[in-house]
Formats: structure tokens, C-alpha cells, sequence
């Protein structure tokens, strides 16, 4: 719960810093400029909201490493609410109504989170998960955005090293093993989810088979 908070502060922060020129930069996500990511980030804080006020009343169905879904190829922007996402953050205009309502709609899903029950049960995507396991989830989810944020933009704040490392860890566990540690945790995160292609030296560390063969882990 903890780390959620820290995350998502730290990502909200990062937004709020961002200068306006910055919003038409491209981001860490193939095809989405910084202004488009800042909108999927609204929706995101919309979903936690949901999701923490629609409790389930069955056995879990998954947990924070369960709750991701291995795609087989990254997404190809025609999902219609991947299609919006351009089309909505277009509308906000200028950056400032962007920032506003992130900050308005974020900081109450995160005061939604430090108020939730860690073992309540929460649904979600046809699944139900204890809403520790949920927001334990969306430290990935966070972690990366705010990489993704910054991946175009030298000496923007990075994540906190915590984040770093429990969305590195994260990522470990859909792995099913550890990226070598000759990876530093953003490096692991952003080759091994697709983000860029790992270098040479990179490419050695990993090695030829295992783990190196199945990345990018395309996540869903």
C-alpha cells in the first residue's frame, strides 16, 4: 500500500513538473505523445476509483502478479479506447486543463487507496483480488508510465529507487525468473517489457535462451 502511494505520487509530481512544450514530445509508449499518456494516466486514476468502490463477494481470482496478462504483440492502436485516448487528450487543449484534472481525479484515487481495506475484495476486468494485491499491481503499472514519461526527456526526475525496484521485482515474478543484475532495474523494465531494445552488452547478459528468448513480455 505503501508503494503504491509513493509511486503514484512521485508520478503525479512528475506530471505536475513537466513543462507545456514537453507535452508534444513522444513518450515511452509507441505511438502516444506525452500529452496522450497524461490522459491515459486520468483514466487509470478513474479506474482505481472504480475499482475500490466495487467490492466482490467471492474468493479471489487473482493476485498482483496474475492480475497481468501476457499479449502476444503489443498493441496495434486499433482497441477503440486506444484509439480514443489521442483523440480525448486533443481535446483538453491546452496542457494546463490536462494537469488540472489529473491532479483533481489522481490525488483522490490516492486517497482512495490509503483509506481501502487491504484485505477487502475488489472487482475488476472479471476478475476479484484483495485491494492490497490490486494497488500492489498498479505499482508496475505506475512505475513504467512514469518511464515512459520521461523516456525522451534527459534530466526529468526518474521514479524513486523503491518503485524501481518493486516494479523490477514485480516483473520478475510474470517472468518467472530474475533479469540478470548487470540490468539496472529501469533498464530491466523498459527492455523487458518492449520499451527499447536491449543492447549489445545487454543482449550478453541476457544470454540466448530462457528468459531472453520470450521478451518482450508484452503486457496486457
Amino acid at each position: 500500500m505503501d508503494l503504491f502511494s509513493r509511486s503514484w505520487q512521485a508520478l503525479l509530481a512528475a506530471v505536475a513538473e513537466t513543462p507545456d512544450e514537453d507535452f508534444e514530445l513522444p513518450s515511452g509508449c509507441a505511438g502516444w505523445l506525452v500529452r496522450d499518456l497524461v490522459c491515459h494516466l486520468v483514466i487509470d486514476a478513474q479506474d482505481v476509483l472504480i475499482t475500490l468502490v466495487t467490492p466482490a463477494d467471492t474468493a479471489p481470482t487473482a493476485d498482483a502478479t496474475s492480475y497481468w496478462e501476457l499479449r502476444d504483440r503489443p498493441p496495434a492502436g486499433d482497441d477503440p479506447l486506444d484509439a480514443l485516448v489521442p483523440r480525448l487528450a486533443s481535446a483538453y487543449g491546452e496542457p494546463r486543463w490536462l494537469k488540472f484534472h489529473l491532479d483533481d481525479v489522481g490525488s483522490a484515487a490516492g486517497r482512495a487507496a490509503v483509506l481501502a481495506d487491504p484485505a477487502g475484495r475488489v472487482g475488476t476486468q472479471d476478475k476479484v483480488l484483495t485491494a492490497g494485491d490490486y494497488l500492489q499491481a498498479y505499482v508496475l503499472e505506475w512505475t513504467l508510465h512514469h518511464l515512459d514519461l520521461i523516456a525522451h526527456r534527459p534530466g526529468a526526475a526518474p521514479p524513486p529507487a523503491e518503485a524501481l525496484a518493486g516494479a523490477r521485482a514485480a516483473l520478475e515474478r510474470i517472468a518467472g525468473e530474475p533479469f540478470p543484475s548487470a540490468l539496472a532495474d529501469a533498464d530491466a523494465l523498459r527492455v523487458g517489457t518492449g520499451r527499447r531494445a536491449p543492447t549489445a552488452d545487454e543482449r550478453a547478459a541476457l544470454g540466448g535462451g530462457g528468459l531472453a528468448a520470450r521478451l518482450p513480455l508484452i503486457l496486457g
